[in-house]
């Protein structure tokens, strides 16, 4: 593909501003994402579903976070598309004025309805932190240093889940709970007034010659659509981790082990523990062997190991449980490493755009995932929790290694070039 040179810029170190500022914008965007999960039993009865009608509980909470995900996945095109053609601070402005918007309106809901849409908008909003926060670290830092810096924006940011858990213990009121996430983004927003541009976005931005944010350039070329496709494949296991396993992680030790107290929400708190410490621990891995790649691949062949540890029987009671969850977090801290290799693939023009839409097609393939484990395995051929879960792990993690060996190592790259309208069929 041919790509057009720019100019050099100044190189920011790991613990910039920058850096530092990006690490809590997705702390904050990591809280409000999985607030609704912590939250999930009281603030349905709150606005007034039964809780003891199962049904009810799983059609409110299902619609709920499917509107959040449509939201998400809606988001990462108009922040990615806003991150190339005006900059990747107007989406770090922008989006989280919206989800701080959106989580003030939260706290104030009375209807499933209106609980839908506040997260359709949070979801709207929370899809722009992660790419633009990525691709401007990335941008900013020397390609020797990116990847532990954006281990550490992610390590740091994914902290917000665990944050969100304490959070409510302490107040036990999930309408406060979603009121002190807007005030954390309002104050993160005056916070980022000091944050300079990235100096890359800055030598194509007046150049009228360069298409900026076109999202379809990733479907007008063959190699361009391939390397977008295996960027999103790489990632699925992260959400089959946290969407299914550890969401539903008391479901699978009534089949596992019988009698249980699993808190969905505590297991959920213990996994992203071990997913934060895994993204910064990634990084440093990922600088070790001078590869993305090994990095990666050390870290799936963890995730298999952390998959035979919960269907085995090695998992017999509640804290074996929790301890795997917390391993599966750990084993699949590989998000901060996922997204950088979804922003080095692309040039200047379309990195935002790249870096900001990928993950949040990873986010948005839990529905589908979730049509294969539930209504395909479960519904249609009735088999059991356990098994559906096995068989969806398998076919996830067998598309991600696949996904993975034709995926290209981008450590070294120069990511000073600018992608062009080469159109190949």
């Amino acid at each position: 593909m041919k790509t057009a040179s720019l100019h050099s810029q100044k190189a920011y170190g790991i613990m910039s501003l920058p850096v530092i500022v990006a690490a809590l914008g997705y702390f904050v965007d990591i809280y409000d994402l999985l607030l609704f999960t912590i939250v999930r039993g009281p603030s349905l009865g709150g606005i007034g579903v039964v809780l003891t009608n199962k049904a009810d509980v799983i059609a409110a909470s299902t619609k709920i976070i499917n509107w959040q995900m449509i939201g998400l996945l809606i988001g990462g095109i108009i922040w990615g598309t806003i991150g190339d053609k005006k900059g990747r601070l107007s989406v770090l402005f922008g989006s989280i004025a919206l989800y701080s918007i959106a989580n003030f309106c939260t706290g104030y809901v009375q209807t499933v309805d209106q609980y839908a849409w506040a997260r359709f908008i949070a979801g709207v909003g929370l899809a722009g932190e992660l790419g633009a926060g990525i691709t401007l670290v990335s941008e900013l830092l020397p390609k020797e240093k990116r990847g532990v810096g954006t281990s550490l924006v992610a390590g740091i940011g994914l902290f917000g889940a665990v944050f969100a858990y304490f959070v409510f213990q302490l107040t036990n009121d999930w309408r406060l709970c979603y009121k002190i996430g807007g005030g954390l983004g309002i104050g993160l927003l005056l916070l980022r007034i000091s944050v300079a541009e990235s100096g890359m976005f800055h030598t194509i931005k007046e150049n009228k010659e360069v298409q900026k944010g076109n999202f379809l350039l990733f479907f007008n070329n063959r190699k361009r659509f391939k390397k977008y496709v295996l960027a999103i494949l790489i990632g699925l296991p992260t959400w089959y981790v946290i969407g299914i396993l550890i969401n539903l992680s008391n479901l699978f030790a009534k089949e596992i082990y019988g009698d249980n107290h699993i808190d969905s929400g505590r297991a959920i708190m213990f996994g992203y523990v071990g997913i934060a410490v895994g993204d910064i621990l990634i990084g440093l891995l990922s600088q070790y062997f001078k590869s993305r790649k090994k990095a990666l691949l050390t870290f799936y062949l963890l995730t298999v190991a952390a998959l035979f540890l919960f269907y085995s029987s090695f998992n017999t009671n509640d804290n074996s449980m929790y301890a795997i969850c917390g391993l599966l977090g750990f084993s699949t801290g590989f998000w901060a490493i996922f997204v950088t290799m979804g922003a080095e693939q692309f040039g200047t023009n379309l990195r935002a755009t790249a870096a900001t839409t990928i993950p949040n097609m990873v986010r948005g393939s839990l529905p589908l995932l979730n049509l294969m484990f539930l209504n395909l395995f479960q519904q249609t051929w009735h088999w059991n929790i356990y098994n559906s879960g096995i068989v969806t792990g398998i076919v996830v993690m067998a598309i991600s290694f696949v996904a993975f060996y034709f995926t290209e190592e981008t450590f070294h790259k120069d990511l000073n070039y600018v992608e062009t309208t080469e159109m190949i069929p």
